[in-house]
């Protein structure tokens, strides 16, 4: 049997939600939807069809087919979940709940806000840990520095600058330069933020008037603190999760299952959110009209700024 190949083009946004923003072209094209570039957002911005849309170069760059595989057991089961929201019935069957739910949880981990949270946590523990090497065993270092290059190594710099040669030659160091570490710690995450979100209900919010767009970065962690929406916080400490999954529904974890219809002011809010903390781009459905929104939206996204 041969095994599967390696996909260097990988989707961050299911097309299955890409979709839902999608309308079809005159004349009996492809149904397309509305990027729209936050680095240019004065261009004139074409409408694509979804293959074009929502696809990074490698996020997992070792094995991908261990983890697509993962995301298509999810995402085979979308669909019917959708046509449940849209017929008006989303929490007749649990199946539908729960897959909405892993939906939602899905992109939070298939992310790139995950992979810099994967990447800064490897820094800061192999910066620790070479800390903690010259702090506890200087002499051992200096031996090994002796036997390996015939140097003996007095000054810290010179300390910090052989272990970190050392610590590189690891196991997990390389597992990390190859990627397999961020494979394993992708599939790992996906399982164990599922099984906490399991405990949380199923929100389904509709704009009374509006839209909702959707960014690269579409799954949010939400707290709202005095009139004030923060996003991007550790998972347990926030008090909710959200997805947009059309123009007209977005899903949030939440203490019941529930429909919610929220106004205009909110849905610009939650839609404000998708902009800043989008990486590059928002999708729009092409007749939104909320091009000039996002291009406001847009001038608001000074580095590090995690509130609206």
């Amino acid at each position: 049997m041969g095994t599967a190949q390696q996909t260097s083009r990988q989707h961050l946004i299911s097309k299955v939600l890409l979709k839902e923003f999608t309308m079809p072209e005159p004349k009996g094209g492809s149904r397309q939807l509305l990027p729209f570039d936050l680095h240019n957002p004065g261009r004139v911005h074409k409408r694509m069809p979804t293959s074009r849309c929502g696809w990074v170069e490698n996020f997992v760059a070792v094995d991908s087919p261990s983890v697509e595989a993962l995301w298509g057991d999810v995402e085979r089961r979308v669909p019917a979940a959708l046509a449940a929201v849209r017929a008006g019935h989303p929490f007749a069957d649990p199946l539908h709940v729960e897959v909405l739910r892993d939906l939602v949880v899905l992109h939070y981990v298939r992310s790139l806000h995950y992979r810099d949270v994967h990447t800064n946590s490897i820094d800061r523990a192999r910066m620790r840990l070479i800390a903690k090497v010259i702090r506890q065993y200087p002499e051992q270092l200096r031996l090994e520095a002796l036997r390996e290059m015939g140097l003996y190594l007095s000054g810290p710099a010179a300390l910090g600058a052989f272990a970190e040669r050392l610590i590189e030659r690891s196991t997990i160091m390389r597992d990390r330069e190859s990627g397999k570490l961020f494979r394993t710690s992708v599939e790992d995450t996906f399982h164990k933020m599922r099984d906490l979100a399991s405990t949380r209900r199923l929100e389904v919010v509709t704009p009374a008037t509006g839209q909702f767009l959707i960014g690269d970065n579409p799954a949010l962690t939400l707290c709202v603190k005095e009139g004030r929406t923060i996003y991007g916080m550790a998972f347990g400490d926030a008090q909710t999760l959200i997805l947009p999954i059309g123009p007209k529904c977005l899903l949030s974890l939440g203490p019941e299952n529930v429909t919610l219809t929220v106004p205009q002011t909110f849905v610009d809010r939650l839609n404000a959110v998708q902009v800043r903390a989008a990486y590059r781009y928002v999708y729009l459905h092409p007749e939104s009209g909320l091009e000039p929104f996002v291009e406001r939206a847009a001038q608001g996204r000074p580095a590090g700024n995690r509130t609206t």
